[in-house]
């Protein structure tokens, strides 16, 4: 037996058979009609079992893009299963309402609940739901699942978690209601049983499968724990045909969307509590990153289907290349939530951070497929990870590569983010890059500075310039741009990078001062080393929040934000330095006369860095054909790095 062959066993769910175990929970991605149905039929193609579309909304009082509650649905939802049905793939889409927990903007209809408690993410009271709004809620859930089967899609899964609306009826925290929709578990499990039941009667005894999302712990204080979760689990067990189980809500997003800094598999154990009494099939998800862990979920009997959302987002061909024997050549999702809901929800469409095609499945392909009519004899300054998959990219498209690193190791400020607790998933994909490479027969040689000498012996008809930066030296803070920070080259005033092996290593004693001037996670990595020596640490930082500068912060940076305060650790927003001394640290707020002093042992300025442009400057001087990428351009992330790396070697 195979090692995954337990993943590649078909499963009965209800009516259907689901080909394997590797599937896809629901998630937002901001895509549309084609492009969403290209999104679905990548992962089709490639191997995944099951499938099931984003929180779809049911009714006019839940706000969505695709309107369940009426017939101008049809279209996309035939399109979609017409596309996918020839990969094999089974389809369902997630039918929910929201309830309070959609943000308010104007003209949007008003909130419903189960009672008139607030959701962190709007702030708006709710209107508490009458009897004929429920009524009009339960026939909406019928009427779109009867739309989902006349369309083709193979099922309905009935979202009752993450804080929505079937949610704030389920938690005891959040119904308050004294008619019988509220108080016992039997009231408060009401409107969900109805539901279900108005399905059944609609779509009938057909190959249409019924399958609900649970919460497993909903993170709500005062409400439903791993404990109560599985006595919802049991009650709804036999009127469906899967539970689907995810923790999480809105009072704490991180865990929605668990981040690297979660453990991996990190809702195993309050599944665990749940999935052994159920005999319907149990789907879940959270962190499961690899088709080991996997395998190892589904042999053990803590589930029957592994949700591996993120990590098919990173590589759709996860399962094709697993199935063949190649997986080590599957592409890690390195889990900083940076690129797929950092993105989403900060600028509306999912992308991510180590896949330049994902969301974009439509107009290309996961890898180059086409061949270059004129190769190139091709150097590259820099092996981070912008020159690598440059590198990767253009040799897949048959130029002559060569990389060249100025350091003893590939990586660049990735490896050195590695480094740091809780960010060792950042690195992973680097021995991915290097084993691609590998295979590709790209040269690669460490411990070479490419300057003018380099160029000419190398003769290149080309060089892609992907040389970083290095944190700068001369003080320098956004907010007093003219002038450098008095104190800054004090004995005891360190960068980041000294942390992490670079540079003259700092002595970890006292009381430290960290300054951020990015409001990236480097500063909270420099904050996580200080404060596992036994320091205590006060953060002061330009912006308001820990990690202010990062896409959506509440799911990137949340859970850096529960484990820094958990410790001696203080932070202070809105300020900057007015002076460095030896034993203290004098801080402002901007254009006030504001001012107050922090006792200081060990001050560490995590800024912005200064791009190395010496070798583009001297290519120019040259006249020799070049491009410069990633941040030697002036930016910091490795989204940025990996995506104008893939971009260019896909278009020279």
């Amino acid at each position: 037996m195979g090692q995954y062959d337990v993943l590649f066993e078909p499963l009965e769910v209800g009516p259907i058979t689901v080909p394997n175990r590797v599937v896809r929970a629901p998630h937002s991605t901001g895509l549309t009609g084609d492009a969403l149905i290209a999104y679905h039929e990548m992962r089709g193609r490639n191997g995944v079992g099951l499938s099931t579309l984003e929180a779809t909304s049911i009714h006019p009082s839940a706000p969505g893009w695709l309107q369940m509650w009426n017939d101008s649905s049809m279209p996309f939802l035939e399109a979609l299963s017409k596309q996918i049905k020839p990969t094999g793939m089974k389809m369902l889409l997630q039918a929910y309402h929201p309830g309070a927990g959609y943000a308010e903007v104007a003209g949007m209809p008003e909130h419903w609940s189960a009672s008139a408690i607030p959701n962190p993410m709007a702030g708006v009271v709710p209107i508490a739901m009458t009897q004929a709004m429920i009524d009009d809620v339960v026939a909406a859930f019928a009427a779109a699942a009867l739309r989902c089967r006349d369309a083709g899609l193979d099922g309905i899964d009935i979202h009752a978690s993450s804080g929505y609306l079937l949610h704030e009826f389920l938690s005891p925290a959040l119904n308050k209601r004294a008619d019988h929709y509220g108080g016992s578990f039997e009231n408060r499990f009401r409107f969900l049983k109805e539901v279900i039941a108005a399905i059944r009667d609609a779509v009938g005894d057909s190959d249409f499968v019924v399958g609900v999302r649970l919460p497993n712990e909903d993170y709500v204080p005062g409400a439903i724990t791993a404990k109560e979760a599985a006595q919802i689990a049991a009650t709804a067990d036999p009127l469906v045909d899967y539970v689907s189980l995810h923790m999480g809500s809105y009072w704490r997003f991180h865990k929605l969307i668990a981040p690297a800094d979660d453990p991996l598999g990190t809702e195993m154990p309050a599944n665990e509590q749940i999935a052994p009494d159920l005999d319907s099939p149990v789907m879940v998800t959270g962190r499961i990153m690899t088709m080991d862990h996997a395998a190892h979920i589904v042999k053990s009997g803590a589930a029957d289907m592994v949700s591996m959302v993120r990590t098919l987002i990173a590589d759709p061909e996860l399962v094709k290349k697993a199935h063949a024997g190649e997986e080590a050549r599957i592409r890690p999702c390195i889990g900083t939530n940076m690129g797929c809901v950092g993105q989403l929800m900060s600028r509306g469409v999912m992308s991510c951070s180590v896949n330049h095609t994902a969301s974009k499945e439509s107009r290309m392909p996961i890898e180059p497929d086409d061949r270059t009519d004129a190769p190139k004899k091709i150097l590259v300054a820099g092996g981070g990870p912008a020159g690598l998959e440059f590198a990767r990219n253009a040799a897949l498209r048959g130029h002559q590569v060569r990389l060249f690193e100025a350091t003893q190791q590939l990586g660049g400020q990735v490896s050195l983010a590695a480094r740091a607790p809780h960010r060792a998933d950042v690195g992973t994909i680097i021995p991915w890059l290097e084993g691609e490479l590998e295979q590709l027969q790209v040269p690669v040689q460490l411990n070479v500075p490419v300057d003018e000498e380099v160029i000419v012996q190398e003769g290149p008809d080309l060089v892609v310039v992907a040389t970083g930066t290095t944190p700068r030296s001369d003080g320098f803070q956004l907010l007093t741009p003219g002038a450098p920070i008095p104190g800054h080259d004090l004995p005891h005033v360190h960068n980041s990078w000294t942390f992490f092996g670079v540079g003259r290593p700092p002595k970890l004693e006292g009381r430290a001062v960290v300054y951020d001037d990015t409001g990236s996670f480097d500063a909270i990595s420099v904050c996580d080393v200080l404060l596992e020596a036994g320091l205590p640490v006060a953060l002061v930082s330009r912006f308001e929040a820990v990690g202010g500068g990062l896409p959506y912060p509440a799911v990137t940076a949340g859970a850096a934000r529960e484990r820094l305060f958990s410790q001696d650790f203080d932070f202070i927003g809105g300020h900057f330095i007015r002076r460095i001394a030896p034993t203290e640290v004098e801080i402002g707020v901007q254009f006030t006369e504001r001012s107050r002093t922090l006792a200081a042992d060990l001050v560490v300025l995590v800024g912005f860095n200064e791009p190395n442009r010496g070798l583009a400057e001297t290519l120019s001087a040259l006249n020799k054909p070049h491009h410069v990428i990633g941040d030697v351009l002036g930016r910091n992330s490795i989204m940025n790095a990996m995506h104008a790396g893939a971009e260019l070697g896909r278009r020279i």
